[in-house]
C-alpha cells in the first residue's frame, strides 16, 4: 500500500478517472515528487483505493483508480464532547483526537469556556489531516458548538457517556464492548464543570465517571488521555 494517502470525497470505483485540486496536485508533485505513472492512494467513508497519475497539466494531477485495497472501516464510535480553548492547542488536540479514533467531535460551550467560537474550516482540514497520516479511512465529523443542555437532550439514550470528573474516586473505567451505541467522553473547560453542569451530567441516564489523572490536567491533555483510555480498551 501507498504511503501517501489523500482524502478524496466524491465516490470512487475502478477506472474511475478524476482531476485532484490544486492543492493535493501541489502536495503530490512538488512536495513528494509523484511522477506520471506512479501509484497512490485515494480514501473516502466507502474504502480505500490505489491510483495512478496519468498526467500533470499546468500543475494539475489527473489520475485512474486501479484497484481497491481495503473497506470502509467498521468499529465502535468514539466521540468527544469538549470546551472550544486557545485555537493553537485545540489543533493539537484536535489533530491526536483524530489519530486515537475519535469518529465525532462535538463542540460545547460551557459556563465557564473562555473561546466560544471554532474556525471549522481550520479544524475539519487538520482532521482529514490527520486521518490521511494515521492510515484512517473514515473522516470524523465536526458538530457545531452547542450547549451542555442541548447536547445532552439531543443524545439521550443514544450514547455512553464517559465524564471526566475530578470529584470521582473512581480510577477504573469499565466499557460495554457489546453496547451497540457510541462512546462518547465530556471533557470539560479549563476552569472545570460547574457544579450545575456536574449535576446536569451524573443526572444523564447512560453515565460513567472516572478520574483520569490525580493531577489536574489542560483540557486538550484530559481530552487526549481519556481517549487513548478509551481507544485502549477497546483494543483490547
Amino acid at each position: 500500500m501507498s504511503n501517501i494517502r489523500l482524502f478524496f470525497s466524491e465516490s470512487l470505483s475502478i477506472n474511475f478517472e478524476a482531476k485532484l485540486n490544486k492543492p493535493q496536485s501541489h502536495y503530490l508533485t512538488k512536495v513528494m515528487r509523484i511522477k506520471v505513472g506512479e501509484n497512490f492512494s485515494l480514501f473516502n467513508a466507502n474504502g480505500e483505493w490505489s491510483a495512478k497519475i496519468t498526467e500533470i497539466s499546468k500543475g494539475i494531477a489527473e489520475f485512474i483508480v486501479i484497484e481497491k485495497l481495503r473497506q470502509k472501516d467498521i468499529a465502535k464510535e468514539i466521540w468527544l464532547a469538549f470546551s472550544p480553548i486557545k485555537s493553537n492547542y485545540s489543533n493539537f488536540m484536535i489533530q491526536k483526537a483524530t489519530e486515537l479514533g475519535v469518529t465525532r467531535f462535538i463542540p460545547i460551550i460551557f459556563d465557564r469556556t473562555i473561546v466560544r467560537k471554532i474556525n471549522k474550516e481550520r479544524l475539519e482540514k487538520i482532521i482529514i489531516e490527520a486521518s490521511e497520516q494515521s492510515n484512517r479511512i473514515n473522516i470524523p465529523l465536526l458538530e457545531k458548538p452547542q450547549n451542555l443542555k442541548n447536547f445532552l437532550n439531543n443524545y439521550s439514550k443514544k450514547i455512553d457517556l464517559v465524564f471526566t470528573d475530578l470529584n470521582t474516586t473512581k480510577k477504573k473505567l469499565e466499557v460495554n464492548k457489546e453496547a451497540n451505541k457510541p462512546l462518547c467522553a465530556i471533557v470539560g473547560p479549563e476552569g472545570d464543570f460547574s457544579e450545575k453542569e456536574r449535576e446536569l451530567i451524573l443526572n444523564f441516564k447512560n453515565v460513567r465517571s472516572v478520574n483520569i489523572n490525580q493531577n489536574i490536567l489542560r483540557a486538550e491533555t484530559a481530552s487526549i488521555s481519556i481517549i487513548s483510555i478509551i481507544s485502549y480498551i477497546l483494543s483490547l
